[in-house]
């Protein structure tokens, strides 16, 4: 992992995203990218003939002092934390945010994105497929989702919810390895439903296939998979929840508001999306 990117409107959600960043930068030495975008109002220039390129140039203008009155304020908060060498670049782009990031994604070659979230309504668009301009359904690369309230602090239990499909040990052998950047504990959870398909065999498969790794496997039988995974990053002191996002609607489900709900009231963890390969 080389570049990590932060889209931030310099919100207080996205300068805690921004030490989130600060700090993973560190673990997994990589360069952090900030992408700041505006969008500039579509005027008729029938209407505005004389005016029209003034109005475009004065909102270029003041989002590039604002950007330029908060980055020293950003490495300041570097400085603090004793951050100060993490190597910060900047990307000032008008438009589309999610439009400007995927763009952002490919010409940088980020390798992961992290997010800051203010709440419910955050989480469920983040979360939900149902919009075309959600972040993770648009972007095919790891994205961490930071509420607001989640402090940063070390990292010593990452749980990696799991569904035992075959591509699934690719994404945990990726958490495994930031795993052992941070002397971390991995904690693998697999809700075992009256309808599960996943047989005996599959789990000791697992097992044999990661003995060597600092990684613990729960299988847990409920059919109420939110509320298991809940208790299950509460009890288990889980800093991280790693979960992978599968079929559009297992995971539309999973993080229903409701469930964002109590995640971000009650356990106020980080969520890491990773993606199917």
């Amino acid at each position: 992992m080389k570049k990590i990117l932060l889209p931030t409107d310099f919100s207080d959600a996205a300068t805690n995203a921004f030490v989130h960043a600060l700090e993973f930068a560190k673990i997994v030495n990589a360069e952090l990218i900030l992408l700041h975008t505006f969008e500039i109002p579509i005027y008729d220039s029938q209407f505005f003939p004389e005016n029209y390129a003034s109005i475009y140039n004065s909102i270029e203008l003041a989002n590039f002092e604002m950007f330029k009155d908060e980055i020293p304020k950003l490495r300041t908060i570097a400085m603090e934390r004793n951050l100060q060498d993490i190597v910060i670049k900047h990307r000032l782009m008008d438009g589309d945010l999610i439009y400007n990031l995927k763009n952002a994604v490919k010409e940088d070659q980020i390798d992961f994105v992290i997010i800051g979230t203010t709440g419910v309504s955050d989480w469920t668009k983040f979360f939900l497929g149902s919009n075309t301009n959600s972040v993770i359904s648009e972007v095919d690369v790891p994205v961490l989702c930071v509420p607001i309230d989640a402090k940063f602090k070390s990292i010593k239990t990452i749980g990696f919810t799991t569904r035992y499909r075959e591509k699934d040990k690719n994404e945990l052998r990726k958490v495994l390895k930031i795993a052992k950047k941070t002397n971390a504990k991995v904690k693998s959870l697999y809700v075992k439903t009256s309808s599960s398909d996943v047989s005996d065999a599959t789990f000791k498969d697992w097992e044999a296939e990661f003995a060597n790794d600092n990684v613990d496997f729960l299988i847990i039988p409920s059919d109420d998979v939110k509320e298991i995974i809940l208790d299950f990053i509460l009890y288990k002191d889980i800093d991280i929840l790693t979960t992978i996002k599968h079929k559009k609607s297992f995971f539309e489900n999973l993080f229903d508001s409701g469930f964002s709900k109590k995640i971000t009231k009650e356990v106020s963890v980080p969520v890491l999306v990773m993606h199917e390969t």
